[in-house]
Order: C-alpha cells, then structure tokens, then sequence
C-alpha cells in the first residue's frame, strides 16, 4: 500500500467527527492492507511508531527542507524500513546520518504526506482513531465480533500483531492469543466514585469487596519455578529494578502464578512514602520496597482471567499469604465499607477501590466493575503546553497547562493550569523533560507533545467559558508526576464532567 492512502485516510477521519464515521473509513483501509502492513498501517493511524521514539525532534523536523515528490510512490513498508534505519543510527555523526536519511525520506513524499509524516513525527498526529477506535475497526474489517479483537488486544498487549492475525486470518488468527507466562496483559482500571456511599450505589448496593488504595506503583508480577519477572502498568520489565518485589513473589509456595499488586515505599513505622519517594527506592537503592498483592490472573496451570472475583480470591488467597496481600473486606453494609476507608486513611493510604465480586478480570478496561474513592480531589492529567517562569522561577519551565483525554476525539482537552506544589528538583526536571518533548512555541508558551502525566490534586471543578470544556479546576497543585502511566491511561473528560455534575447538581451537557 501507498502511504498517501493511510494520509488521506486520517485526513478524513480527522473531518469525520461521529465515532462510527472514524470506525467506518478505518474498517475501510486495513480491508486493503496485507498481513504485513496491518501492523504499521495500525500504529500511523493510532499516532504511533512501531519502533517507538526514533530520535527525531521538533528541530530536526523545523531544520529540514525537503523539496515534495510530484507524484506518490513512497510504499508503507519503505516507510517503516527507512524509521528502522534511523533508528539503528547512533554513535558519532549520528545526527547528521539520521538528518540524512530522514530528508531522503521527504524528498520522495508528496506535500500531502509530507505532511502526515511531520505529524507523525511531531507526536500531533491526533485524528482521533485512539486504541478503543482502532479495535472496532479492525472488527469490523474481519467480521468479528469486538470483544473478541478487544480481548486478543488485552491479552497481547500490542495492537500490531492482532491487526496482523485479523488481516491475515480473520478470527481464526486471534485463537492463538491466550494468557501466558512473561507476555504481560494490560492492568484493569477502574472508575471514580466521590464517596464511599456514591461507589456504593454504582456497584449496585449489595455485597462487594472493598480494598485499601496504597499510592504505589502497579506492578505484574510472573513467575514461573525460580524466573520471576516484573511489568509496570505500561508492561516494560522492570525486573532489575525491584529486587524486592522479585525476593517476594520467589517467597510464595507456587510453581506458576500471575499476580497483580503495588510496590510501595514504607516509612520506619509502617506509613507509606509518598509516590515520589517510593520511586525513587526503583533499582534497589534508598530503602526497600513493600509489595501487596490484590488479584491473581494465573495458577500452577489455571487461567483464572476469565473468572469472576469472588472465585479470584480464594486462588489469591492460596497463593499468597496475608502479610503480601492488601488488606479487604467484602461486605453489603456501607457503614462498614466507610469504617473501612477511615481506617485506610488513618493508616496513611489514599483511599479504597470498591469491586464487584461477579466480574472478570477486564485486561485494560477501565469500566464499573471497579471504583475507586480518595478522601482528596485527584485527577492524572497530560501536560499539553508549559510556559517560562519569571521571578524565582526565571529560566525554568514552570507552570503547566493540563488536559484530560476526550476518548471521542483523540484531543485533549485544557482545564488550567498551575505552578503550585513544585519543588525547585521539580522544577529543574520537568524543563529538560519538556524541552524534550517540545513541537513548536508561541510566545513564552512552550507547546509539547501529550504524553507525560502528572497527578493534580483540586479543591473542586467549576464552570468556566476560558476553557473549551466549560470546566476549570479550582486551587490545583501539583502531586508528582507518574513516569508509570501513558497518556492514554490519563483521566478522561468523561471523568471530571461526573465529577463536576456530582459536586454542583449540573446536569449532563449543561
């Protein structure tokens, strides 16, 4: 396939503004693709490289004058080859070899794809055809059900590879996708309730399981006999780094087991250490890390994924013994899930997560079966623009402008922004993080691409017409910044709208 196909094709579900509109004109496109192209077609059209950060920037991408090819002749795979090459550049002379080919590259563009490539490039390439977008499309390519391409995804991890089996063999390709050892699957997520009595209600009133919210880092935890290997939420392994998490997970009288749990940093006394401290323990220095399990996917042989919570936890309990399991209680009586959040916020904790104990476990869905209640206002935001400071703060990067995902769109949408709560290491970091991530500047405005998240703790949302949300949230400050989360894991607008409408009585769309 030509690559104009796949630029004319997100130029078009970039004007197309109804989801089944974007899922119709992708379907449309990987029912031309080979098996071979599926999984770069996908990732171009997700905003995405298959080999990732390829070590071109905005100033590379500012500096380079390419004359556009008259006619299209650049092929997908030539694309994909060329982002490989100069990715495996490195070492002196570098720079200008990448420069190199990457004019090579423009020159035998079109101006149309010349285009998409620089977005492409820049990280601006947000035509709206996010994860949940692109599985639908490909279901509907192949004639499959979306659950199941949904699934397939969860299990893998890795969109490329299902599109390539969809496109290749239709449903039969996604048979060979199951639960297995050291392939890490997306964490469950969950929703936020405002309280304890809100969480409640949404997960129907009778009896649930309720479980302390330890500000920690999310790990996956395999093993298999003596290898053990430990993911993050984002699936990098990060084995080498958490000595301890893997001394505990060899501790358990298991000979194969997936488990789901935190990594915490704890004081002298038993209190947790803010999330920055406890990442800061990551590599097995400045003090030791805690582990707590609360779920297990897999058992000596069972895959126990597809297994309601309530059957979970027993499995979880063999295999785990209390000490290295997070504290639960499963009730129906609200009183007592109340008493159960106090005491988690007495022992220093952010709160509950409130579950139902007929759900499977939902492999990177963020749907009701889980709730999630703080006794603060905080949401995970994505830094979209950053501005100079002045004062105390000249020749930093300081205040940050935040947005919430809007999954209809791709976009992301501003709520404020804020330099309250930075620390001067804070400060220092964060200018040569986003300097990293810079696309363009309009002013004292630094404007970047939408991918680190940073949890913002809020005294409440109000309505506001500065912001195309209608929305703005009152007092924020900054929390700490969570290297562990992608921006497509960020909160929603979705989110804060539920937020906003449960604290002012506003109805929906108002």
């Amino acid at each position: 396939m030509l690559l104009i196909r796949v630029a004319e094709t997100s130029s078009e579900v970039a004007a197309t503004p109804a989801r089944l509109g974007k899922i119709g004109l992708l379907a449309r496109l990987v029912g031309e693709l080979s098996p071979a192209e599926a999984p770069i077609a996908v990732a171009y059209l997700a905003g995405d490289l298959p080999q990732g950060r390829i070590g071109v920037g905005w100033a590379a991408l500012r500096d380079l004058d390419a004359p556009p090819a008259a006619q299209p002749t650049l092929r997908l795979r030539d694309v994909d080859a060329a982002f490989s090459q100069i990715d495996a550049t490195s070492g002196p002379g570098s720079q200008q070899v990448r420069m190199r080919l990457l004019h090579g590259l423009f020159a035998a563009a079109t101006a149309a794809e010349q285009e998409f490539l620089r977005q492409l490039l820049s990280g601006n390439l947000r035509q709206g055809a996010l994860e949940g977008v692109m599985v639908e499309a490909l279901a509907r390519a192949g004639g499959i059900p979306p659950p199941a391409v949904r699934r397939a995804v969860m299990l893998t991890g890795d969109l490329g590879t299902v599109a390539e089996a969809v496109v290749g063999e239709g449903r039969a390709g996604l048979r060979r996708f199951g639960l297995t050892l050291f392939n890490p699957v997306k964490p469950m997520l969950a929703q936020t309730a405002d309280d304890v009595a809100a969480a409640h209600a949404k997960l129907g009133g009778g009896d649930a399981l309720w479980e302390w919210k330890l500000d920690g880092a999310r790990v996956q935890v395999h093993r298999a006999g003596a290898d053990v290997a430990v993911y993050t939420r984002s699936l990098k392994d990060i084995t080498g780094s958490v000595p301890d998490v893997v001394a505990a997970a060899r501790s358990l009288p298991v000979t194969e087991v997936i488990l789901d749990g935190e990594a915490i940093g704890l004081a002298g006394d038993g209190r947790p250490l803010p999330f920055q401290q406890t990442m800061t323990r990551f590599g097995g220095e400045g003090g030791r890390l805690a582990t707590a399990f609360f779920d297990v996917l897999h058992l000596d042989g069972d895959d126990l994924i597809d297994e309601p919570a309530r059957d979970r936890l027993p499995a979880l309990d063999r295999a785990v013994p209390a000490a290295l399991r997070i504290p639960r209680l499963v009730t129906a009586d609200a009183a007592a899930a109340e008493a159960f959040f106090q005491q988690a916020l007495a022992g220093g904790h952010e709160g509950v997560m409130a579950k139902s104990l007929d759900a499977a476990y939902e492999a990177g869905r963020r749907g009701a079966a889980w709730v999630k209640v703080k006794q603060s206002h905080t949401l995970d935001l994505v830094v979209i623009a950053v501005e100079w400071g002045s004062g105390r703060r000249e020749g930093w990067l300081s205040n940050v402008h935040l947005g919430a995902r809007d999954p209809a769109s791709g976009e992301f949408v501003m709520l404020g922004k804020t330099f309250k709560g930075m620390t001067d290491e804070m400060l220092e970091w964060q200018t040569q993080r986003f300097l990293g991530l810079e696309t363009h500047r309009r002013g004292h405005v630094v404007h970047v691409r939408p991918e680190q998240v940073v949890e913002i703790a809020f005294d409440g949302i109000q309505r506001s017409s500065r912001y195309p949300g209608g929305m703005a949230l009152r007092f924020a400050r900054v929390k700490g910044y969570r290297q562990d989360k992608t921006a497509t894991e960020a909160d929603t607008i979705d989110t804060v709208r539920t937020i906003f409408e449960a604290a002012t009585g506003a109805p929906r769309g108002s």
